[in-house]
């Protein structure tokens, strides 16, 4: 792996995103809809949280019961609230960040997404597979 190479070589800059006021379905409607697992919560431009679709099977026991979708979205928006569900303060990379810096903090293994932000703007979303796909490259 180049040691300097930028984080914007692999981060996504197209983003899904949700309002830290949305309800709770949007997040699962998006997920599916874009095929995501992690969905940066923001206000404005701002970064609030970060949700992933493990934040949203935790809570989501719809297949338990055999529930249609429509009956789980509904218990959702009325039982927990996007910030309830979300990682507050999440890790973030700053967009002047290496590869290699992404590397170390997700080779932790505690996680599988970093936003990346100038300041507190989010700018971008680096995950796992960004970054094995980038390995593959190398090789």
């Amino acid at each position: 792996m180049k040691r300097s190479e930028p984080i914007s070589k692999i981060m996504s800059t197209n983003l899904v995103t949700v309002h830290h006021g949305d309800p709770v379905s949007k997040v699962r409607q998006l997920a599916t809809q874009h095929g995501v697992h992690h969905i940066p919560v923001v206000s404005g431009d701002q970064l609030m949280g970060i949700i992933s679709w493990s934040d949203m099977l935790r809570v989501s026991f719809g297949d338990t019961f055999n529930a249609d979708q429509r009956t789980v979205d509904a218990t959702l928006d009325h039982t927990f609230t996007i910030e309830q569900l979300m990682q507050k303060n999440p890790v973030t990379l700053a967009d002047n960040a290496s590869v290699r810096d992404a590397a170390e903090i997700l080779a932790k293994g505690e996680f599988h997404s970093i936003p990346v932000v100038h300041g507190t703007k989010l700018v971008g979303l680096v995950t796992s597979t960004d970054l094995i796909k980038y390995m593959l490259e190398q090789v």
